[in-house]
């Protein structure tokens, strides 16, 4: 009996210290679909993936976006647990099928936890350079 007592008592333990962790994979929100308008589905980047626009784009995405997306993108930043939803995982074939096009409405536009880049990133390169960067990240 003392064996199935103690058996008890660490399966108690390990749930208590696993509760923070499933309670907030479930707090957050599944995010909704983005709507993108055509005249957004007809932008192009106007910026080759190159080592000086990779770097701009990955200093850009320390400053603005790896708090709450993470150093590799995988919507694990120190800000990701307070928001409603998921940032996202951009190493995933899923965050990777979209267009370059559709990354970038997104960061500037913004909406719900995610902000609206295009005042905070004045540049519009930037914010190009952002996205060639994301691309990196991908598995």
């Amino acid at each position: 009996m003392k064996w199935n007592n103690s058996l008890h008592e660490a399966s108690a333990i390990v749930l208590v210290a696993c509760f923070p962790f499933f309670f907030q994979a479930f707090a957050q929100e599944k995010p909704k679909p983005w709507n993108i308008p055509e005249s957004a589905k007809k932008l192009k980047n106007p910026l080759k993936s190159n080592t000086e626009n990779l770097s701009i784009g990955k200093a850009v995405y320390a400053k603005h976006c790896k708090s709450c997306h993470g150093k590799t993108g995988e919507g694990d930043g120190t800000k990701a647990p307070e928001l409603k939803t998921f940032p996202g995982d951009f190493t995933t074939e899923a965050f990777n099928a979209q267009s370059e096009t559709e990354i970038y409405y997104k960061t500037s536009e913004g909406r719900d936890d995610m902000p609206s880049f295009k005042k905070k990133i004045e540049d519009e390169e930037d914010i190009w350079a952002v996205v060639l960067y994301i691309r990196t990240m991908k598995k």
